[in-house]
């Protein structure tokens, strides 16, 4: 791959960052791109696939097409094959010939099924909370060769430092949107703590202790008592007095 090629990818894979609204978004466009490198490389049609595991979130699986994806969920169905390998490893693995395979015969005997030939993985680094990898595949046995691995892991390289920086703006918005939730869940309380104190004419620590046993009586979280206080009062057209059973 020329230089300016390989500048124009990193700078397609940053573009993606500022034109896609979520992680699924950006990852998608980055296997398209990967595909696109390395079909370039070889002249033959390859296709590109990604899992993304993250803790305490759901995998996000992209690819360059539906039968990309669909090859990608054989090895992840497995839990084994060339791409979970170069996980493990931290370097690429190839499947030169599916039809000869013998590391992974379940795997191979899928993907020869599906129409594929030969298999890459290439792990990306992204740190201690992420993992994955970009799984290529094509119908031509013996395609990823020295030279086209080495093509692999530079756009894996680059695609990992872009994907790093779309999960730091994942998890800033994340927080910012848990933060936000967290702040209107605490008016909603406030809110409806100074309508008790109004009403029943006492403190903020008697109020609070009102509103506390209406959610242990009802048995639902504090802030849903507070949000269906608001709510008959805002539907009321004269005075209510707000009463919790005790």
């Amino acid at each position: 791959m020329e230089t300016d090629e390989q500048n124009e990818d990193f700078q397609r894979l940053h573009q993606l960052i500022d034109g896609k609204e979520d992680l699924k978004g950006f990852l998608d466009g980055t296997t398209k791109y990967a595909a696109r490198a390395l079909t370039r490389a070889t002249g033959v049609q390859v296709e590109c696939a990604v899992t993304l595991h993250r803790r305490k979130r759901a995998a996000t699986i992209a690819g360059s097409s539906d039968d990309a994806i669909l090859l990608d969920g054989i090895e992840q169905r497995l839990d084994d094959g060339p791409c979970m390998e170069a996980l493990r490893t931290g370097v690429p693995v190839v499947v030169i010939d599916a039809a000869t395979e013998t590391r992974w015969p379940e795997y191979a005997r899928n993907l020869t099924v599906a129409g594929a030939r030969s298999a890459l993985g290439v792990p990306m680094e992204l740190g201690d909370d992420a993992s994955a990898g970009l799984n290529f595949f094509s119908d031509v046995a013996d395609l990823f060769t020295e030279g086209i691995i080495e093509e692999a892991v530079t756009f894996a390289d680059m695609a990992s430092q872009a994907l790093r920086l779309a999960l730091r703006i994942a998890t800033a918005d994340l927080l910012a949107k848990d933060l936000k939730a967290a702040m209107e869940r605490r008016t909603v309380i406030d809110l409806a703590t100074g309508i008790v104190m109004s009403q029943n004419r006492c403190s903020q620590e008697e109020a609070s202790a009102v509103m506390l046993r209406a959610s242990q009586n009802r048995n639902q979280k504090l802030h849903d008592v507070a949000r269906d206080m608001l709510r008959s009062l805002a539907g009321s057209t004269h005075e209510t007095k707000t009463h919790f059973d005790d």
